[in-house]
């Protein structure tokens, strides 16, 4: 199934934009494009390869040219040689991977440089000298066991169906490089102090020189809290970005910030409610699983990526629950300057997950400890403090993101454990967001919000007994299938609708007569399943090829709009 980008994207040099908005080198260089690949069952790289890859795609998409599965217990090779521009050679080189599913060895001109275990978060490999002559050798190597194993997966599995997914392989997010200095910029903090009309910039500097920052006319050495006086502030109706830059020695990077806080607290009436910058505000969401049929968790192109935010602006609402993957950072850059508040999901590992632990309680409402490791799938300790290293490693890689207004650390139980040290652990390294500690159930008690999914029956909003901001963080999930743009011989929804009339009167009656009362009440937030259609499931407001909006976007906006 193609979407309307697909015909456009350039296979020898797809989604070519800088992949890092908020730390651009000028020096730099795109990998993606044409590599060689092979699969094969030896961990020694093989002798001969099978053919071409296009990289970002996974060898699993149409997008890649391979369509091939990567089985578990076997090896996926990529190889790419080049010659470096003139500017590069014999400087210090930083090759970066955006994402690599699931586990990834790099080798560069022979020599074993970098190992990574998680899918959904970058890593890179450092050439402290690139070879005088210029010419580079690129081998990496992977593995992916999907659901064999404790590592984090999302929502694919190896027998797909219904609201599980095709799983996918290998790089899935841009590779390039870029030439430093000896003392270069490794990364940056930025903290906005919303009440002190200040942010805090800290750089993470490798070598001797000093980091400066560039604002307003004035030069700060970090760490610094620079003022921002007569701010604008950020918000979804108002995205003001302020750009600065920041210098070490020869090295410079171009970033930005946007002045913003969120926090939960109680309105005039006395109800805990959502705030941002310091007023109430209602989180009108949908959920966004980022899938596509050509390239599976790779958009075709940037423009594709953009699309789907402006969609679910255009309809009306004001937020995105990234539900259960990581994007790349320029997803999040977008939704920075579109005006687009993000919950953003950890994804879900673990062992099998038992149907009685997350099926059974949207029926029962039973909520259970999370201490017992192996009811959730959690028996093994390894498992459960690489989930803990990636959940404070996925903060931290989109601590940056004005946009980022929520962590939702486990949803439905899906190898859920331990879920107020998890909280702890976030708060630790970001205090200035709010936390979902549970989404649907098996409520700990801990976190900002009390997270409730509804499908089989109405809304009705009752508060919370520990005095957290309620959230309707799942809710809806009316299905309607287009045809001519469904992916497969079944579908999946909680509730089918034979036109798109009668789903856009449901929409209206669902909002009418259950959001917008709940909202009086008290609700803080409501997520509606869900921005697009996947695989499967055809309960999207859009088709899952993305060329079939289902419901008129004024209309829709009118149907969602809650003041």
């Amino acid at each position: 199934m193609n979407t309307p980008w697909t015909d456009s994207v350039d296979r020898r040099a797809p989604l070519p934009e800088y992949p890092r908005p908020q730390m651009v080198r000028e020096r730099w260089m795109s990998l993606n494009g044409e590599w060689e690949y092979a699969f094969s069952d030896s961990k020694v790289i093989p002798e001969k390869f099978d053919g071409a890859i296009t990289v970002p795609f996974s060898p699993e998409t149409f997008l890649s040219g391979v369509g091939r599965k990567l089985e578990a217990g076997r090896y996926l090779w990529y190889r790419r040689a080049l010659t470096l521009p003139e500017e590069f050679r014999g400087r210090r080189l930083i090759l970066h991977f955006g994402a690599v599913d699931q586990t990834a060895d790099v080798w560069i001109n022979g020599e074993h440089l970098a190992s990574h275990v998680g899918g959904y978060l970058p890593f890179e490999a450092d050439i402290k000298a690139a070879p005088g002559d210029g010419r580079l050798s690129v081998v990496v190597r992977v593995t992916d066991d999907t659901d064999g194993g404790f590592h984090t997966r999302g929502k694919q599995k190896t027998k797909r169906g219904g609201i599980w997914y095709t799983p996918q392989s290998g790089i899935w997010q841009s590779v390039w490089l870029e030439a430093v200095p000896r003392s270069f910029i490794r990364a940056l903090r930025i903290t906005p102090f919303f009440d002190d009309a200040e942010v805090d910039i800290t750089a993470d500097v490798v070598g001797a020189e000093r980091a400066c920052a560039h604002f307003g006319g004035q030069s700060y050495e970090l760490p610094a809290r620079i003022p921002v006086p007569d701010f604008e502030a950020w918000s979804p109706e108002h995205p003001k970005l302020y750009d600065f830059t920041v210098s070490c020695g020869e090295d410079e990077v171009k970033s930005y910030f946007a002045m913003r806080k969120f926090s939960v607290d109680r309105d005039a009436a006395g109800v805990p409610r959502l705030f941002l910058n310091n007023e109430p505000y209602f989180h009108n969401g949908v959920l966004d699983q980022g899938y596509w049929p050509d390239g599976l968790y790779t958009a075709p192109t940037d423009e594709a990526l953009c699309r789907d935010i402006l969609a679910a602006k255009e309809s009306g609402f004001n937020m995105l629950r990234k539900h259960i993957k990581v994007e790349p950072l320029r997803w999040y850059y977008h939704c920075d300057r579109l005006g687009m508040l993000v919950w953003q999901d950890m994804p879900c590992g673990g062992g099998r997950y038992s149907p009685a632990v997350v099926a059974a309680p949207l029926v029962t409402g039973v909520h259970l400890r999370d201490n017992a490791y192996g009811v959730f799938g959690r028996g093994d300790e390894a498992g459960r403090m690489e989930f803990q290293n990636e959940l404070i490693d996925m903060v931290n890689h989109l601590y940056n993101c004005p946009c980022i207004a929520m962590w939702v650390i486990f949803n439905e139980g899906w190898g859920q454990f331990d879920a107020k040290k998890m909280t702890d652990a976030v708060r630790f390294v970001d205090n200035t967001r709010t936390i979902d500690q549970a989404s649907g159930w098996h409520d700990q008690g801990t976190g900002d919000v009390k997270s409730e999914h509804v499908y089989f029956r109405p809304y009705r909003f009752r508060a919370d007994r520990k005095g957290r901001a309620v959230v309707l963080s799942e809710f809806g999930g009316y299905a309607h299938a287009v045809e001519g743009h469904c992916w497969g011989g079944k579908s999946f929804g909680y509730k089918k609708l034979e036109s798109g009339e009668r789903l856009a009167a449901s929409l209206e009656e669902l909002y009418q007569k259950q959001i917008r009362p709940a909202k009086e009440r008290g609700l803080a937030a409501a997520v509606y399943t869900q921005l697009s259609d996947v695989e499967d499931e055809i309960n999207g407001l859009l088709t899952y090829d993305r060329a079939v909006v289902k419901t008129d976007p004024a209309r829709m906006r009118a149907i969602v709009e809650i003041k």
